[in-house]
């Protein structure tokens, strides 16, 4: 069987594949790529299917070896990768031939890349997913991130051909924002007017606690007219939620599946994975949309990864 060996781990290297999802209830959230769109991109890129398991790097990507002749596709960020000392690309099918050592430098762009071999990467499935839940210590490798020594056993190929490469239109329409659509959050009410309008003004900055599991951001204090305590409830992948200290949270992949402070917006499904290439002192902005026109983004995103042919 075909490996990646790890050589050097980066800073927090993980195997994601699109999570596992509907396990809420018991409270494990869905996990999987931090930017779910660069994933299928890459999977695509290489004949894999959409949600086959592949490698994030965050921030600072490591080295890894390959045993035997692969098909590998590199999407995300730019991590300034090399085949043996050269230059590669992104965004397309590259062949690696065995021995090859692929090596990652710091990010030149965002905060995670993704490299997708063709077979994918076939660690046990937990919950009917490949994901690493760092939180939990649940899939993945031992349910961590990747160490030294590491050996990742590749799967079979399938009989989808590769892509070769992405087209530009693609690439610009998978580009990540720096403005963020969010639609209007359960407790949007309960914030005062001036809240409500700042809220939309403001530029936030992204803290250095910012994780798999929250985006922390700084700005202005959010002020609740209404509301006091709450009961724990349900939350969302995407909920911004203010704690007590007025700041603002965007709940991410890792996120826990109840909460007891208000959400006072919701990051919308086709901006989800922007969110997952912020980095710490990165400036975003908001912008409010309507649930109609959230869900025509969605169905835009989604028509023109079908279009790709």
């Amino acid at each position: 069987m075909s490996v990646l060996t790890v050589l050097a781990p980066g800073l927090l290297t993980t195997v994601q594949d699109l999570g596992r999802e509907g396990y809420g209830p018991i409270g494990v959230s869905a996990s999987g790529a931090a930017d779910a769109l660069s994933l299928r991109v890459g999977n695509r890129l290489v004949g894999n299917p959409e949600g086959a398991a592949g490698i994030e790097m965050t921030l600072l990507g490591g080295q890894l070896q390959f045993s035997q002749d692969a098909t590998i596709a590199l999407t995300g960020a730019d991590f300034g990768a090399t085949l043996d000392e050269r230059a590669v690309f992104q965004y397309s099918s590259i062949s690696v031939k065995a021995g090859q050592i692929a090596k990652f430098g710091p990010t030149r762009s965002g905060a995670r890349a993704y490299l997708c071999v063709r077979g994918g990467i076939v660690v046990p499935e937990f919950l009917g997913s490949r994901s690493t839940h760092l939180l939990s210590g649940l899939g993945g490798v031992e349910g961590r991130a990747l160490r030294n020594g590491d050996v990742l056993p590749v799967g079979e190929s399938t009989p989808l051909p590769p892509m070769t490469t992405l087209s530009q239109k693609l690439r610009a329409g998978a580009a990540p924002r720096k403005t963020i659509r969010v639609t209007r959050g359960p407790h949007w009410k309960n914030f005062s007017k001036a809240t409500q309008e700042n809220v939309l003004r403001q530029t936030y900055v992204v803290t250095e606690e910012a994780n798999r599991m929250g985006i922390r951001l700084k700005g202005t204090q959010f002020e609740l007219a209404s509301g006091g305590e709450m009961i724990t409830e349900g939350v969302s992948l995407g909920a911004i939620q203010v704690t007590p200290s007025g700041q603002p949270i965007i709940l991410f992949v890792e996120q826990q599946t109840t909460g007891g402070y208000p959400k006072i917006a919701n990051v919308i499904a086709a901006d989800l994975s922007s969110v997952g290439q912020l980095r710490p002192r990165d400036e975003i902005r908001l912008e409010l949309v309507t649930m109609e026109t959230a869900r025509a983004l969605y169905r835009e995103q989604e028509n023109l990864l079908a279009s790709w042919k």
